[in-house]
């Protein structure tokens, strides 16, 4: 007979049809139900089935038989997800957890009652799918055969009245499930069990570890490394279900490749059985990649640090501490990287524009849900608009290819472009000084970046579900600098900093202060702004501080506000000796800088000219010069009528002093050309100047062909570029100030020096020739090109064309050889692979035509090559005279 047993009247009348002469003497209630879900996803609906199906039934039967003195046993099946718990099993659990507290109850009531918690069965059951016994399998439970699991449960029934009102049946292995159930939190609840206490105490697995260590102390450093990253991938392979460790990654994070805290268990397991040391359950999470986690079993079985073992491996020292500091050392800059208004993707390309005087001042943004009608209104002071429709902007700041830096789409969407646009400019920044950021993966790299407005998110009221658990890292400025040190993995200080427009240079004195230090052996430093929503121009209307038509008129007379833009600035810098010795070509180098505050000034966001003077004479003094020694000062110069007479006055206070008629200082702003990129506006003028030094030439500031008449030029030699002035050299090096006030009221400026006259050439950019020429070889020369995917190398190829077709085909410069050896060893190099080989210009214009449609070429060579843990060993065979077998030196 049938019936609902949630359902009281239907279960009545089955206990009514049982015959007085054979009473009902056993319950025995199996009812389950597999409904998963956790308890954030648990419905009210889900909760309610879950418990009717598992336990409404079973105190509907109490209820009815709590006066028949018939009935001798009722036996309860409860699972272990109501004593310990079970992923995604919230609402069983509950519902289990409440047959355990019914059986508690009867006994306390006289009556009998026996709750069994079953571990998994095998067979038909519910966890009969593969998947879900393997997940369980891995956690230490392993299925019991039908037969088993009967012969427990007469065991426990045998022991009548005398038995536990609750008892566990499963058969649990206790290494697997103790080492995963204690993995985030202790567990009294096990921890007596004599099984637990000895794995809890890490009683290590055997002596294995000694011919282990055997074997590799006769291998190269490089060859333990190796070894021990094939026993790391075989066993996450093995974990995850994949068919071979070639699928590893071994730069990956674990956590993208899909351990968590059960997989990441099994691994230590397998991993400490195969060595045989006992290896802590945190292990992925201390080595967090494949490479990492070899390096650390290196360190494990041969002693010393994980620090040294990365050295010995590379042949280089991290150098992480030093006898003392050099507190006086100039800082160089090796590499730059940036994207400004105006197209601007390049130094290069800054250089070009300001070259050129072109202004880069365009109107709002039509992709960022910007009602660019409505927020417009000429009066200042009308409620919600501002005053201008046009500003410095990046169009393209929406697009970004995360899978290329190892970021999830969804997490991507979630990311504040400022975030985004930070790795990339990082990313050109190493390279830019020829470096591939792979190398500096552990090392005491620093990242030091100015950013101060995130309204990326603040216009979502709620998160949206497809970005939900990204949001909170995505929009805050603190993970901005984290979020560069995590993807490139680097070990350095890591700060954002927030000073307003002085952000990104107090962030280059910060830096240059942990340099000198030895905090770090070399820095990441720069500024982002990103304007997601139009508030800042809104805001700044009100305080009539705005340019109505979005232009920085710096220190002209025709000033009238300053015009908010966007951009991204990075420099990798390091202390001028280890430039030298590493090899780096030293762009300039930073002789001294100096920050401080505004204090109680004329209002909290009132510039103080006394302040800026306090700063410059601080910088001058910390590089030991005097204000002559220095021939131009990039100047804040935000256009507005108030702070650009004090800026001014300030310089002229300083600079303007004491200088020979015919050698007066030279003052501009980058500004006058993109606008006020705010936080990233103080790097975008070091770049400037840097290349300034490079082009030798002063030039030209925008919009100042009259001078500001609030300020008494008289009172000094200083002088605004209305024209670009040729940077001549003298005798001494040539030097610049660079200027960035905050309206936090931080203030900051340094003095950049042109580079040693005996400096090397390098890996930088180019000299200061109008374009690069491109001339013919005698001989054939591969180019070699590499991206992430191939539609990576197709553009890649693209972007090489058009570099090579705008050359001049002959004159200074690099030549085809150059741009071969720049590919070969200044990119970093991926798995999808061209070579373009050519003699000429038209014959790598037609491979890399070739290779940009994907069509086939006699002169190309395309494919994928394997990762570095993925190769074999390398045999060299030396035929003699002649082969000794046909094609012996093909296979």
């Amino acid at each position: 007979t049938t019936c609902d047993t949630t359902n009281p009247n239907q279960l009545t009348n089955l206990l009514n049809t049982i015959p007085p002469t054979h009473p009902l003497t056993t319950i025995i209630h199996t009812a389950g139900i597999n409904l998963k879900s956790t308890i954030a996803d648990l419905s009210a609906a889900d909760l309610a089935e879950t418990a009717g199906a598992k336990a409404t039934g079973a105190a509907i039967l109490h209820e009815l038989l709590r006066e028949h003195d018939t009935i001798e046993r009722f036996v309860l099946f409860s699972s272990i997800a109501g004593t310990w718990g079970s992923a995604n099993q919230a609402g069983y659990a509950a519902a289990n957890a409440y047959l355990d507290a019914l059986a508690q109850h009867r006994r306390a009531q006289g009556l009998p009652a026996t709750s069994i918690a079953w571990g998994p069965w095998d067979g038909a059951g519910m966890a009969a799918d593969g998947d879900t016994r393997a997940h369980l399998r891995r956690r230490g439970l392993r299925a019991m055969s039908p037969d088993l699991a009967l012969a427990a449960l007469d065991r426990v029934l045998g022991h009548g009245p005398d038995s536990s009102a609750a008892t566990v049946v499963a058969d649990v292995d206790w290494e697997d499930f103790a080492t995963t159930f204690t993995a985030r939190r202790p567990a009294p609840l096990i921890d007596d069990i004599p099984e637990v206490r000895q794995v809890l105490r890490g009683d290590a697995a055997p002596s294995s570890a000694d011919s282990l260590r055997e074997q590799l102390a006769q291998r190269s450093p490089k060859e333990q490394q190796q070894a021990l990253l094939d026993v790391v991938r075989t066993h996450a392979a093995a974990v995850l279900g994949h068919s071979s460790p070639e699928s590893i990654d071994a730069q990956q994070a674990f956590s993208a490749l899909g351990f968590d805290s059960l997989t990441a268990v099994e691994f230590r397991n397998r991993v400490a059985a195969a060595i045989g040391l006992a290896l802590p359950t945190t292990l992925v999470f201390d080595h967090p990649s494949p490479t990492e986690c070899a390096t650390h079993l290196r360190t494990a079985l041969l002693g010393g640090t994980d620090d040294d073992l990365r050295e010995g491996m590379s042949g280089t020292s991290a150098e992480r501490t030093q006898a003392a500091a050099i507190l006086d050392e100039p800082i160089a800059i090796v590499g730059m990287a940036c994207r400004y208004p105006g197209g601007v993707r390049s130094a290069e390309d800054l250089w070009r524009l300001v070259a050129s005087g072109t202004d880069a001042i365009t109107e709002f943004p039509t992709d960022r849900g910007w009602d660019v009608e409505r927020i417009y209104h000429p009066d200042p002071d009308h409620e919600g608009t501002c005053c201008t429709q046009h500003g410095g902007f990046l169009y393209d700041a929406g697009e970004f290819d995360p899978a290329f830096f190892g970021i999830s789409p969804r997490e991507a969407l979630a990311m504040d472009p400022q975030q985004r646009l930070l790795l990339e400019a990082s990313w050109e920044a190493f390279e830019h000084a020829g470096i591939d950021p792979e190398t500096l993966r552990g090392s005491q790299t620093g990242v030091f970046v100015g950013i101060n407005v995130q309204d990326y998110a603040a216009h979502v009221r709620q998160v949206p579900q497809a970005v939900a658990g990204y949001a909170l890292t995505g929009s805050s400025g603190s993970v901005a600098s984290g979020r560069i040190a995590y993807v490139f993995g680097l070990e350095g200080p890591t700060v954002s900093v927030d000073t307003a427009c002085s952000s990104s240079l107090v962030a280059l004195h910060m830096a240059g202060q942990a340099l000198r230090t030895t905090e770090c052996s070399l820095a990441l430093v720069g500024g982002v702004m990103v304007m997601s929503t139009p508030a800042t121009f809104i805001e700044f209307s009100r305080q009539r501080g705005l340019s109505p038509d979005g232009r920085c008129k710096a220190f002209s007379a025709t000033a009238d506000g300053t015009g908010w833009a966007e951009g991204v600035g990075m420099l990798l810098v390091e202390r001028l000796s280890d430039a030298r010795r590493n090899g780096h070509r030293v762009l300039a180098v930073v002789r001294g800088s100096a920050i401080n505050q505004d204090g109680a000034s004329n209002g909290l966001t009132a510039p103080n000219g006394p302040a800026q003077q306090r700063v410059i004479r601080q910088a001058l003094a910390g590089a030991g010069l005097s204000p002559s020694e220095v021939d131009a000062v990039e100047g804040h110069g935000t256009g507005t009528v108030l702070g650009d007479p004090v800026e001014a006055q300030a310089l002229l206070a300083t600079y303007g002093q004491d200088r020979a008629e015919d050698h007066p200082l030279w003052l501009g702003s980058v500004k006058s050309n993109i606008g006020h990129a705010q936080a990233a506006a103080g790097v975008g003028g070091v770049i400037k100047m840097v290349m300034a030094l490079q082009h030798d030439t002063l030039p030209r500031t925008l919009h100042a062909d009259e001078p500001s008449p609030h300020v008494d030029w008289s009172a000094g030699a200083v002088r605004l570029l209305t024209d670009a002035v040729p940077w001549v050299r003298n005798g001494r090096p040539r030097r610049a100030g660079v200027s960035s006030f905050g309206v936090s009221g931080t203030n900051a400026h340094l003095i950049l020096e042109e580079a040693p006259s005996d400096e090397p050439d390098g890996p930088g950019v180019a000299g200061p020739t109008a374009a690069p020429a491109v001339e013919a070889s005698a001989v054939s020369l591969p180019w070699l090109l590499s991206a992430k995917s191939a539609d990576a190398l197709r553009a890649q190829a693209r972007q090489l064309r058009e570099f090579v077709s705008a050359a001049p085909e002959a004159g200074s410069g690099p030549g085809l050889a150059d741009i071969g050896y720049s590919l070969a060893t200044h990119r970093s190099a991926f798995e999808h692979r061209a070579v373009v080989i050519g003699s000429d210009r038209a014959d790598f214009l037609g491979g890399l035509d070739a290779v940009a449609a994907d069509e086939a070429h006699s002169a190309v060579v395309t494919g994928i090559a394997r990762k570095a843990g993925d190769l074999g060993k390398v045999v060299f065979v030396f035929p003699g005279q002649g082969g000794q077998w046909a094609g012996m030196g093909l296979r």
